[in-house]
């Protein structure tokens, strides 16, 4: 069975607490919360998160790392967040990325990584029929992480749920048409057919349709 506790609202995260404060900062940079050029006070983070200065600066070298802050000598942290032009940007590479992560999943998913999808599909079905658009976003999270992790390699992965995390909470505001559900239910349904049908080329186009197409919803 395919562990599906993100979905519920007793979920316990068992992920280090830097890397759960690291990713709590990154959101406040996406959503706005902390704003382009607002300088980051480490004993700020120090007494929100409870945390010595140690991590904390770990973390804010964590989060320069991807280009969400500029750490400037003598000077400190100072919030760089992210641009219209950068989220576009996220979306065509990941349009690049995904149909050939997709294709070497198809190629080299393992039977127990393909019971995981499949079930999760399944919930995909279900969330679309009941329009339950929270639990569908997170859903097809989940689709398209299992299909990262069946690709079985590490960089691609992490790449493309790089992207995925800044795209999500970029676009926390967005509108969604009102066909949202079933049109991605059906892009979803393409790509998890080539695996079913074991076709790589299949899913590749399946996948390049479906990155264009998410693409599209953005604007």
């Amino acid at each position: 069975m395919l562990d599906l506790d993100f979905l519920n609202n007793n979920y316990q995260d068992n992920r280090p607490a830097s890397e759960i404060v690291a990713e709590s900062i990154a959101i406040d940079i996406l959503t706005g919360v902390l704003r382009p050029g607002q300088r980051i006070i480490e004993h700020t983070l120090c007494d929100k998160y409870a945390m010595s200065r140690t991590p904390i600066r770990g973390i804010l070298n964590q989060l320069s790392s991807f280009g969400l802050i500029r750490l400037i000598p003598n000077r400190g942290a100072f919030v760089t967040g992210v641009t219209e032009r950068d989220i576009d940007d996220f979306f065509y590479m990941k349009s690049l990325l995904y149909p050939q992560c997709v294709k070497w999943a198809i190629e080299r998913i393992t039977t127990e990584e393909m019971a995981m999808l499949e079930e999760t599909f399944d919930f995909m079905e279900f969330y679309t029929a009941t329009e339950d658009f929270e639990k569908m976003k997170k859903i097809n999270h989940g689709f398209e992480a299992i299909i990262y992790n069946a690709s079985h390699n590490a960089e691609l992965e992490k790449t493309l749920l790089r992207y995925d995390f800044f795209i999500r909470y970029a676009n926390i505001n967005i509108k969604y048409p009102l066909n949202y559900l079933p049109a991605v239910l059906e892009e979803h349904r393409a790509i998890f057919m080539a695996f079913k049908d074991k076709k790589p080329d299949a899913g590749y186009e399946a996948a390049q349709i479906h990155a264009y197409k998410s693409m599209l919803r953005r604007k």
